[in-house]
C-alpha cells in the first residue's frame, strides 16, 4: 500500500520534493478507527500547503484532506462501512488522506451518502465545507434574499450557489468573461461578467436598489471594494482567500452607517471532527438530489503516480475536479 510523502515545502511547484513509499495497515487506539482510503480529492489548500503558505504545517508529512473509503479497524459495527470526510488539519499538521490508510477520531466518522459514488464523495469535503461554513458565520440566507458570489465558477463558488438556493436564496455570480453558471443549483443563477465596469451598478439593477445580503468574496482584495458597493444594508461579506494579498482602502464610515458585516473562513480551524458534523448536515441534500457532487470524469482520477502533475494542474487553475486514486 501506498502513501504520497511531501519531504519539505518549496516555493516551486516543479521543484516540490515528492516521493511515493510503502505503508503498513496501522491499528486503531481507544476511540479511533482505520479508514482505508480509496479516493482523495486535490485541493488548492493541499498545494497551498506544500508551497509554504501555512505557517502551521509540519513537514515531512502525507498530504491531502479530503477522502473517500471504508473502515478497515475499529468497534465491529462500523467496520466495512463506507465514509467521506475531510479536516483542516489533515495533511497540514497531521498525516493526511493521500495515503493508503487514514486514523481517524470515531466521532469523524461520517457515512458517505448511498447516492454518490466513490470518486465523487472525495471532491466534496473542502469545497462544501468551506461554503457552509461561510454561509453559516452569515446566518445562512433567507428564502428571498440575495447572495452575491465572486467566482461562481470555482469549486466554493458552486457548493455556495448549490447550498444557498437549496435554501431558497437568490443568487448572482460574478465571472471574469461572464460565462454562465457551470454548477447545479435549485434556482436559475444570473451570471455577471467581472471583466467590465459597473458590477456594483448592475447587481443594485437586479436586486432593485436593495443588494446582497450576503457577499461571498472567493477571490479576496480584488473584489473587495465592488464587493462593499453590493452589499445590502445590514449585509455581510465573507473572506476565504486572498490570492493578491493587496492592501485594501476601508472605509470605516461608510462601513457603520451601512451596518455591514465581514468574515473570515479558515476550515483549517475545523478538524475532522468539526467537518464530520457538517457533511452529516448535507447528507440529506445529496440523498433529495437537492445538492450534486462535482462532475468527476474518468480522465481527472489518477493514480498516485501521476500526483505530482495533479498538484501542477491545481496549482495552474484548473477548473477540473481532480481525484487521486489510492487504492481499489
Amino acid at each position: 500500500m501506498k502513501a504520497i510523502k511531501v519531504i519539505s515545502k518549496s516555493a516551486d511547484i516543479n521543484a516540490l520534493e515528492m516521493q511515493i513509499e510503502s505503508v503498513s495497515q496501522p491499528v486503531a487506539g481507544k476511540d479511533e478507527c482505520v479508514v482505508k482510503v480509496l479516493y482523495s480529492g486535490v485541493n488548492p489548500s493541499d498545494v497551498a500547503a506544500v508551497l509554504g503558505k501555512f505557517p502551521r504545517a509540519i513537514w515531512p508529512r502525507y498530504t491531502g484532506r479530503d477522502f473517500a473509503g471504508v473502515i478497515v479497524d475499529g468497534p465491529e459495527e462500523i467496520l466495512g462501512k463506507e465514509v467521506w470526510g475531510t479536516g483542516g488539519e489533515l495533511g497540514i499538521r497531521v498525516n493526511g488522506s493521500h495515503a493508503a490508510y487514514l486514523v481517524i477520531p470515531l466521532l469523524a466518522v461520517s457515512e458517505k451518502p448511498i447516492t454518490i459514488t466513490m470518486p465523487e464523495a472525495a471532491g466534496i469535503g473542502v469545497p462544501f465545507v468551506t461554503a457552509y461554513e461561510g454561509l453559516r458565520r452569515a446566518g445562512f440566507p433567507k428564502r428571498g434574499q440575495w447572495v452575491l458570489i465572486f467566482g461562481v465558477n470555482g469549486k466554493v463558488g458552486q457548493a455556495a450557489t448549490q447550498i444557498a438556493t437549496r435554501l431558497g436564496a437568490k443568487v448572482i455570480g460574478v465571472e471574469q468573461g461572464g460565462t454562465g453558471y457551470l454548477g447545479h443549483s435549485s434556482s436559475p443563477v444570473v451570471v455577471i461578467n467581472g471583466s467590465e465596469s459597473g458590477v456594483a451598478e448592475l447587481v443594485m439593477e437586479i436586486t432593485g436598489g436593495h443588494g446582497a445580503d450576503i457577499v461571498y468574496n472567493t477571490v479576496g482584495s480584488p473584489c473587495f471594494e465592488v464587493a462593499n458597493r453590493c452589499m445590502a444594508h445590514g449585509g455581510t461579506q465573507l473572506f476565504i482567500a486572498d490570492r493578491a494579498q493587496k492592501d485594501v482602502p476601508f472605509n470605516i464610515f461608510y462601513f457603520y452607517r451601512h451596518q455591514h458585516n465581514f468574515a473570515g473562513i479558515d476550515t483549517q480551524e475545523l478538524d475532522v471532527v468539526d467537518c464530520a458534523g457538517i457533511l452529516d448536515e448535507l447528507k440529506s441534500g445529496f440523498l433529495d438530489g437537492s445538492l450534486v457532487p462535482f462532475e468527476v470524469k474518468e480522465e481527472h482520477i489518477l493514480p498516485m503516480a501521476q500526483a505530482h502533475d495533479a498538484y501542477r494542474r491545481t496549482f495552474s487553475g484548473s477548473k477540473d475536479k481532480l481525484i487521486l486514486k489510492i487504492q481499489e
